[in-house]
């Protein structure tokens, strides 16, 4: 059975906090006829600080598509790598033992992907396959983890690494003022992560079933509108309440395992923001500290698109409460509106489970 092993997480040095976020928004904002409901949007997000690739300054300035593009490419080729050889170490391989490479990423786009580049430079084999996921947003980390375990179904002791690399500051827009894109500035953040599915071996999470779902007819809920000026997102005002509808969903690709999703051990649930975990919570009957792991990430970093099931997997590696066969859920959210989700028990690796 795959084994998702321990992620591996870098987040850029550059640092903007809560209060900062706020002053920004009197400075630039001051005369916005919804500026009392913006700010207090922000102060509910919960995030106490975001990571960025360049300085404050440098992110509000627009220098144009060509030049976001430019800082796009050179950035993920100096963090990437890094991040890959953690996860390749912490999954106990070489790159030469990776038979595909997953590369998700909405927040910037090279032809070829960085697979390409990777593949070339990193010591992975010619014959290397490669699955850039460009347009699932912040689902992608788990549609990641799910193609992950499809393939090592398909070629039982293949081994694949995921990476996903999200600059979300290189999309913003100062000339996007409705309340949820200034909500959005206050609440994305960047960050770099990768993680091994281990077709034999491993410690982490035995990957038992994956599934999708999409709600219908919500495909303009969550998008962006490409301009000249590069990706403007675009947010609708139901999206936090989407939690009900995918709440059965989730529960339903529990019960094809015959678990009670209400009943399982551990959470790894995207932190698209507080209201989506409260209200999942709810409408899973589960306490808010099964959620913990995606708080912290919201807390300590902000919502990072696809890395954030990665980053509160790492921290469930951290805590080390994981025992022999506990059950558990994975969940991605994003544009569709779409769920990816994944069902696994956790594996203390062939010697310390015998």
């Amino acid at each position: 059975m795959a084994v998702l092993c321990k992620p591996a997480i870098a987040v850029p040095e550059y640092i903007i906090t809560q209060d900062d976020t706020l002053e920004l928004a009197r400075q630039l904002h001051y005369d916005h006829l919804q500026l009392k409901k913006v700010l207090r949007l922000i102060e509910h997000t919960g995030v106490v600080r975001r990571h960025l690739i360049q300085p404050i300054d440098k992110v509000l300035e627009h220098p144009g598509l060509d030049a976001r593009s430019a800082i796009y490419e050179e950035e993920s080729k100096a963090r990437v790598p890094a991040v890959v050889r953690r996860a390749l170490d912490q999954a106990e391989l070489e790159a030469d033992q990776i038979d595909l490479i997953i590369y998700v990423s909405c927040t910037g786009f090279t032809m070829p992907a960085l697979t390409a580049w990777l593949i070339n430079t990193m010591g992975f084999r010619s014959e290397t396959r490669q699955i850039p996921i460009a347009q699932l947003g912040c689902a992608a980390g788990g549609a990641a983890i799910n193609r992950a375990h499809d393939f090592c179904r398909a070629y039982p002791d293949a081994n694949v690494l995921i990476v996903a690399c999200e600059f979300c500051s290189l999309c913003y827009q100062p000339t996007d003022i409705d309340v949820g894109n200034l909500l959005s500035n206050g609440l994305f953040g960047d960050a770099v992560a990768a993680a091994v599915v281990r077709g034999e071996g491993g410690v982490g999470v035995r990957l038992e079933r994956n599934g999708s779902y999409l709600i219908p007819h919500t495909e303009d809920w969550i998008s962006y509108a490409v301009r000249s000026t590069g990706y403007h997102f675009q947010l609708d005002k139901r999206v936090p309440g989407t939690m009900e509808p995918l709440a059965p969903a989730l529960r339903a690709v529990a019960e094809q395992e015959q678990w009670n999703a209400s009943k399982l051990d551990f959470y790894i649930i995207h932190a698209g923001g507080p209201r989506i975990l409260d209200d999942l919570c709810r409408f899973l009957d589960v306490p808010p500290e099964a959620f913990r792991f995606s708080r912290a990430t919201l807390t300590e970093y902000g919502n990072i698109a696809s890395a954030v099931v990665l980053d509160a997997l790492s921290r469930m590696f951290d805590e080390a409460s994981a025992l022999e066969g506990q059950r558990g859920i994975l969940a991605g959210f994003g544009p569709g509106i779409t769920a990816e989700m994944a069902l696994g028990t956790w594996s203390a690796g062939p010697a310390e489970a015998e």
